[in-house]
C-alpha cells in the first residue's frame, strides 16, 4: 500500500470511511447490533475518520495541530494499525510541532519497534514509557519496516542528538486529570472520556455536543475546523463536515455556511 500520510490521500480515506459508517449504521439494526465484529467495525470507523481528517487539514494552512494531535490519537489503536508507521508519523507530526518530549518517545518507540521487526520478536520491548496511558502493549508485529533504511538512519541520528540534549525529557505531557494528555481514561479515576471527533484527544470541558450519544468535540478544536473550512473553502473539509453530521447526528452549528 502506499505512503496514506498526505493531503492527497483524502478520498481513499474518505471512501473506506464512508463504507465503514454505512456498514456499522446497517449492523445497528440488526441482530449483530453490539456484537464483537460490529465493535471492531465501529473501532475501524473511528480509524478511517481520524485518517481522513488528518488528510483533509494536512492541506490546509493553520491546522498543523490538528494533524499533530490526530496522529498521537491514533497510537491508542497500534493495535490494529502497523505499530512501527504509528509511531513513526505521531513522532514526526510532534516534531513538526515542537512538541520534543512527545516526539523524543514516539520516535524512540518507533525504533525499537524497528529493531523488533528486524528481530522477529516483541519480546525485548520497554513498555515503561507507556505505563498509565491508553496505548495498547499487546500489538501485532509489522511483518515489514515502514521505512527504508536511510530514514531509519535519520530517526536514529535525532534520536540520539536529542538524548544528549538536557532540555528533552523521556516523559509525556499530562493534563489536569494527572493523566497522559491523550489517554481517554484518567488514571486515578478510570473515568473514560469521548474521544474528540476532530483530534481524538479526551474532550474534557468546553465541549461540543452532538446529536447523537457519544460524540462530541472540544470547542476550540471544533471552532478552528469550522473557521478554517469557511475560510479556506476546502471541499475536503466540507466533506467532513457533512460526514461528521452523518456520524454524530446533527452538528452544533447546521445554519453553518460556506458560501
Amino acid at each position: 500500500m502506499p505512503d496514506l500520510d498526505r493531503a492527497d490521500s483524502y478520498r481513499m480515506w474518505a471512501d473506506l470511511r464512508d463504507l465503514l459508517l454505512d456498514l456499522c449504521e446497517n449492523m445497528s439494526k440488526s441482530s449483530e447490533a453490539s456484537s464483537p465484529a460490529h465493535e471492531e467495525f465501529e473501532q475501524m470507523l473511528q480509524i478511517a475518520h481520524y485518517y481522513a481528517i488528518r488528510s483533509a487539514c494536512m492541506g490546509q494552512k493553520g491546522m498543523e495541530h490538528i494533524v499533530a494531535r490526530l496522529s498521537v490519537s491514533l497510537l491508542r489503536h497500534s493495535d490494529i494499525i502497523p505499530a512501527d508507521k504509528a509511531f513513526y508519523e505521531a513522532g514526526v507530526h510532534c516534531k513538526s510541532m515542537g512538541w520534543e518530549n512527545m516526539a523524543f518517545v514516539f520516535l524512540n518507540r518507533y525504533l525499537d519497534l524497528s529493531e523488533a521487526i528486524e528481530e522477529g520478536s516483541l519480546d525485548m520491548l520497554d513498555n515503561s514509557d507507556f505505563q498509565d496511558t491508553d496505548i495498547p502493549f499487546e500489538i501485532s508485529l509489522p511483518e515489514k519496516q515502514h521505512l527504508p533504511d536511510d530514514k531509519r538512519e535519520e530517526v536514529k541520528e535525532w534520536v540520539l542528538a536529542v538524548s544528549m540534549d538536557q532540555r528533552v525529557e523521556q516523559i509525556l505531557p499530562m493534563d489536569e486529570r494527572d493523566t497522559y494528555e491523550a489517554s481517554l481514561v484518567a488514571i486515578n479515576t478510570g473515568i473514560r472520556s469521548l474521544p474528540c471527533v476532530v483530534t481524538g484527544y479526551p474532550v474534557l470541558r468546553n465541549k461540543v455536543e452532538f446529536k447523537r450519544p457519544g460524540k462530541a468535540a472540544n470547542k476550540d478544536d471544533w471552532n478552528k475546523f469550522l473557521m478554517t473550512t469557511k475560510m479556506t473553502h476546502s471541499t475536503e473539509c466540507q466533506d467532513v463536515l457533512k460526514f461528521v453530521g452523518n456520524w454524530c447526528g446533527a452538528t452544533p452549528n447546521p445554519n453553518f455556511s460556506f458560501q
